[in-house]
Parts: C-alpha cells; sequence; structure tokens
C-alpha cells in the first residue's frame, strides 16, 4: 500500500487519531471567545462532544470568565446551560451583562455528591444541552468514561471543576490548569484530544 493510498484509508476513518496530525477531527468545537486561545485548541475552540477539566488553585479566579461566550452562544442558539451543584448561585446581573439569555439556564441542586455524576450523564446525553458545569469531588476513570460518552451523545461540552484532581485518567478531552494575575488568567493546556501540544497563554479577562 503506498503512502497516498494509506492517507486516503486514514482520512476516511474519522475515530483515529494521528498523533501530532489534528486535521482530521471528528468532533465539533465552539470558539472559546479568545482567539489567542483558540489557536491554540485543537479544532479552534472547546471541544463539544468532550469532557473539559479545569484545575485551578481555589474558586472564584475569574474561571467562568472562560466559559461565558461560548455560554453566551450557547443560550441564544437556545441550548441549556446546566450547572449541578454549584458553590454559589450564578450571579444574574454577571451572566446577563456577558450576553447570556438566562431563560436557558439551569441550577440543580444535588443533594448527595453521587448524584453528580448520574444528574451530568442524564443532560449530557439529552441532546438539549449545550454545557454543563459541574464541582464534583475527584471521580474515577470509569465515571469520566461515562461523561464522555455522553458529551458524545448530546453534543455538548462537559465542564468540571474537580476538587481533587483526577489524576492519571485518560478519557478528559481537554484539561487545563489555571492561574490569576493582575489582569486575568494564565491558562496552560494539560491535554489536548488529538495533539501532543502543550502551552500556555496569558488571557487578560
Amino acid at each position: 500500500m503506498s503512502i497516498s493510498e494509506l492517507d486516503q484509508l486514514l482520512g476516511s476513518q474519522t475515530g483515529i487519531w494521528r498523533g501530532l496530525r489534528s486535521e482530521n477531527q471528528a468532533w465539533p468545537v465552539i470558539a472559546s471567545g479568545f482567539a489567542e486561545l483558540d489557536a491554540l485548541l485543537p479544532g479552534g475552540g472547546w471541544p463539544l462532544g468532550g469532557v473539559l477539566e479545569i484545575l485551578s488553585p481555589c474558586l472564584g479566579i475569574g474561571e467562568l470568565s472562560l466559559l461565558l461566550p461560548a455560554i453566551s452562544y450557547l443560550t441564544q442558539t437556545q441550548r441549556w446551560i446546566a450547572w449541578i451543584a454549584p458553590p454559589h448561585p450564578p450571579y444574574a446581573p454577571a451572566l446577563l451583562q456577558a450576553g447570556i439569555d438566562l431563560n436557558y439556564v439551569l441550577v440543580v441542586d444535588c443533594r448527595q455528591a453521587n448524584d453528580i455524576p448520574w444528574c451530568l450523564e442524564k443532560l449530557l446525553r439529552s441532546g438539549r444541552c449545550g454545557m454543563t458545569l459541574a464541582w464534583p469531588n475527584r471521580l474515577g476513570d470509569h465515571q469520566i468514561r461515562r461523561l464522555q460518552l455522553a458529551a458524545e451523545t448530546g453534543s455538548a461540552l462537559a465542564v468540571l471543576f474537580p476538587k481533587q484532581r483526577n489524576l492519571g485518567t485518560g478519557y478528559t478531552a481537554l484539561r487545563l490548569s489555571i492561574k490569576p494575575t493582575a489582569t486575568g488568567l494564565v491558562v496552560q493546556i494539560l491535554k489536548a484530544r488529538g495533539s501532543l501540544q502543550r502551552a500556555s497563554i496569558t488571557l487578560n479577562l
């Protein structure tokens, strides 16, 4: 088999990852709203149909600011944004200022931590939800894998702000770490599906 024939065969199989080559992606993306960040992300945005894990030293350092442009876009296309057991209620005036349609914001209060993965999976699979946000304790590989499959089914983005880092899991589509600066955030790409690139960028928020 020639190289060109092999390339043609690989090009027809969207489920094959080709190492550093990421032009043959089988998943849709949504722009983050930060052009310099999109330039570093495979496909040019957040992965719809994937799990995004955001690691931060503490809450309230501007982590949600990273997601507001995408949340705004999704609500304008009439897709729900589900906040699962948030540590604090979403601040409606800030969401409105960011262009978010509150009619498509859903807050779910899970009484037990074990309910969070179940709730996430149901919402992600529904097809009505464009993004879920959750602050769970550490999730196991099996749970992350189920969320990944559910996100693929519903073409949604599952965003996790874990209280404990999910060490070793290979099922997240994208893993970032963030640190605050005087004017914004330092965002480091720790893992990205379809790419071996590791990069960091400072965003002014």
